[in-house]
């Protein structure tokens, strides 16, 4: 089981699949396994070397209680971190939520090491906490709840299974690395990569992921027609399409894509 040491916390990896390299980086709550759940490792694996990381406070990674250690910038770092353990100077990266934060404080922090940019339900503008999901973690329940309703996801969308590794995980350090996240939209104009951003109509996220990318000089966007933030990522037969299309072009200009 692979781990990459950054700045004392141990980063937990793996890699599947053979071809150019491809990171992929879940979102909150989540863990590396859920691109093997929702079918995405299976669809890539023949075609890429993906590289799936547990981001701090996930999985198998270290899970600080301390908020200093969830900042954007040590996130990107832990991505770079696990580039350099392989030997890799760029991968192509896509995130999904929390992950795609994560691609664009990659943007902002080491661009270089981008191939491409994929960004699944997640826009780089200013966040704040509301009130109702300050929570310290103590009570798993409540705070799976705030999370659902702050989404607009429906909790009986849930499977079992989601539902049992949504509650394995430390709520206590969950509830620290949520915090409020100043925007990094100054960004934007500078990000020369190849990039695809993609959200369900239905996202809260879905306004701020689509004007974003207008902004974004090399930038497709999809809208996933009545799906919201946990749907688009479920729904992997509707965006692999999508994504592996760019992914074939990524060297390719995309003057003809460009978002209106």
């Amino acid at each position: 089981m692979p781990y990459v040491n950054h700045g004392g916390i141990h980063i937990h990896y793996q890699v599947d699949g053979e071809g150019p390299p491809l990171i992929l980086q879940h979102g909150f709550t989540s863990s590396l396994k859920g691109w093997y759940q929702n079918g995405y490792v299976e669809a890539l694996r023949q075609d890429y070397q993906l590289v799936l990381v547990d981001a701090r406070g996930h999985g198998a990674s270290d899970k600080p209680h301390d908020p200093a250690a969830y900042t954007l910038s040590l996130r990107a770092g832990d991505i770079v971190a696990v580039l350099n353990d392989l030997h890799l100077s760029t991968a192509h990266f896509w995130g999904y939520s929390m992950g795609g934060r994560i691609g664009f404080g990659l943007a902002k922090y080491a661009p270089e090491r981008l191939t491409s940019l994929i960004i699944g339900g997640m826009h780089p503008y200013e966040r704040r906490l509301p009130a109702s999901s300050q929570l310290d973690g103590s009570d798993p329940e409540a705070f799976v709840s705030a999370l659902l309703a702050r989404w607009g996801i429906n909790p009986a969308t849930l499977s079992l299974e989601g539902r049992r590794e949504l509650f394995a995980n430390d709520f206590q350090a969950l509830a620290l690395a949520q915090q409020d996240e100043p925007s990094v939209e100054e960004i934007l104009p500078t990000m020369s990569m190849p990039c695809f951003l993609y959200a369900g109509d239905k996202d809260a996220y879905y306004p701020g992921a689509h004007k974003c990318a207008k902004a974004i000089p090399n930038a497709v966007f999809v809208a996933l027609h009545g799906l919201d933030h946990g749907a688009a990522l479920r729904e992997a037969q509707l965006v692999l399409p999508h994504v592996t299309q760019f992914l074939r072009k990524w060297g390719q200009p995309l003057t003809c894509d460009k978002v209106a």
